[in-house]
């Protein structure tokens, strides 16, 4: 029996169509490869169902989810029911046979990772493809999460890229599709944002919206994330299962690393590029290839500035699951003092335009790594309270003004035993009177005098004063 065809069909006709040109060339051989939760499964029963593949293979079309299965043999009884074979022990031979002697046909082989990926049965698997390739009458189509094709086949060209998120406007009109368009648009885009637009995320939020309405959704996500449309019993209907079958990809779990660089990116909405992930001396090894786990599982993606980034849905999960730890951001927080430390001691020179850029691009991540350490009895808080100090300074000074940490961060200086680091902050303070007027700058003045009594540091001293005359 067939799946359904999806009910609602939005963003993917670009990639239908290319689908279904290379069914068009003989022996058609083609994978559709994403993200879970990018709509793979979806996008296939799209073909399944179109016109053209139902003129051309008539009743002779099987669809095949392979996440039922855990060995081969067991994907082989799968097949062989959709065949309509007896059963037996290992159907591999009759299931081969069978569809060398009939007509042509359409075989989909969905979430085929589920076999493919643990290396003690990958081989096997390859190895039925191949056999499978080897059959002229048949149509392959295959479906996997990652970027990676099993070897072993040769694979119908022009390759189809991974499928991306959607675009806005077919993302609203899923949302609409579910919920109706009587909600406000800013509402629904900000319910969107935090899918990152994908499918299956809007699929679940937009369910939700329809029941309880947005300010409803956005308010309940700020305490249940992702846990809010993660009550489904597959990997179609939950949105944390679905991710959680890629973190425990063998792919994975063969780069102890990779699980530590994709708690990293949870707070790093920026991302980081290859200079950062080489010169930040993360304690992770092989850094590089984790990277590469992480691209090959679409656990994350390279934007167009070559960014390595993860989506929101997976950023919001992760984080909450295992976030990094100290040692790990660590490592940021000192390459982004450098890089703030570089800009200051630079000042307008033409050698701090490459320390403005880096600063720029990483705007997102240096708050959320500041955040990360201006917490209460945190080992890196003073360097963070410097660190949100040179971050103002340079905010202001490209004309974006003062930054909310700044602000944030005085109680906790208060009841510190630093004295030039409370002369540091309100230096800083008094710096940023344009944009925010000091209350009390009498008291906060004659404190930051005060401060200067318990060290000598002429430099700092001078940066102060000229706001004090």
């Amino acid at each position: 029996m067939l799946p359904a065809e999806p009910k609602i069909f939005h963003g993917r006709e670009s990639e239908l169509a290319d689908i279904l040109k290379l069914f068009g060339q003989d022996t058609p051989r083609v994978t559709i490869l994403g993200a879970g939760g990018m709509g793979k499964t979806s996008l296939a029963k799209a073909v399944l169902h179109s016109s053209e593949i139902r003129a051309k293979y008539q009743q002779y079309r099987f669809f095949a989810a392979c996440d039922t299965t855990s060995s081969k043999v067991e994907l082989m009884a799968l097949i062989g029911a959709h065949l309509g074979l007896k059963q037996g022990r290992d159907l591999t031979r009759a299931v081969l046979q069978h569809l060398s002697n009939g007509p042509p046909c359409l075989l989909i082989l969905d979430n085929l990772e589920t076999l493919w990926e643990p290396v003690e049965s990958r081989d096997e698997i390859e190895e039925f493809l191949s056999l499978l390739t080897n059959i002229e009458s048949l149509a392959l189509l295959v479906t996997m999460r990652g970027a990676e094709r099993p070897a072993k086949v040769q694979w119908t060209r022009p390759f189809l890229l991974p499928l991306q998120p959607l675009a806005q406007d077919a993302a609203r009109q899923i949302f609409i599709d579910i919920a109706d368009d009587r909600h406000l648009i800013e509402e629904v885009d900000q319910i969107l944002a935090l899918t990152d637009n994908m499918p299956l995320s809007i699929n679940l939020l937009a369910h939700l919206v329809e029941e309880e309405g947005c300010s409803k959704i956005l308010s309940r996500w700020k305490t249940e994330k992702t846990s809010l449309i993660s009550e489904g019993v597959d990997r179609g209907s939950n949105l944390e299962l679905s991710i959680s079958f890629s973190l425990t990809s063998p792919r994975i779990t063969s780069m102890p690393g990779s699980r530590d660089l994709l708690g990293l990116l949870s707070i790093l909405p920026d991302g980081l590029s290859d200079v950062e992930l080489r010169q930040s001396n993360f304690p992770i090894e092989n850094i590089l290839g984790c990277k590469s786990a992480l691209l090959r599982t679409a656990l994350a993606y390279t934007d167009d500035h070559k960014q390595l980034k993860t989506l929101v849905p997976i950023r919001e999960y992760v984080g909450k699951l295992s976030p990094p730890t100290q040692e790990m951001t660590r490592p940021l927080l000192k390459y982004f003092q450098d890089l703030l430390r570089l800009y200051i001691v630079n000042g307008g020179k033409e050698s701090a335009v490459l320390s403005i850029d880096r600063i720029t691009s990483n705007y997102k991540n240096i708050q959320n790594i500041l955040r990360n350490g201006l917490q209460q009895g945190h080992p890196n808080m003073a360097d963070s309270v410097y660190c949100t100090c040179d971050f103002n300074r340079f905010s202001r000074l490209i004309g974006l003004g003062r930054t909310l940490l700044l602000g944030d961060i005085t109680a906790l200086v208060l009841n510190l035993e630093d004295h030039r680091l409370k002369a540091y902050l309100a230096t800083e303070m008094f710096r940023s009177r344009e944009f925010h007027s000091a209350s009390h700058p009498e008291t906060l003045m004659a404190q930051g005098l005060q401060y200067f009594n318990h060290f000598d540091d002429p430099d700092l001293e001078g940066m102060f004063f000229p706001f004090n005359c």
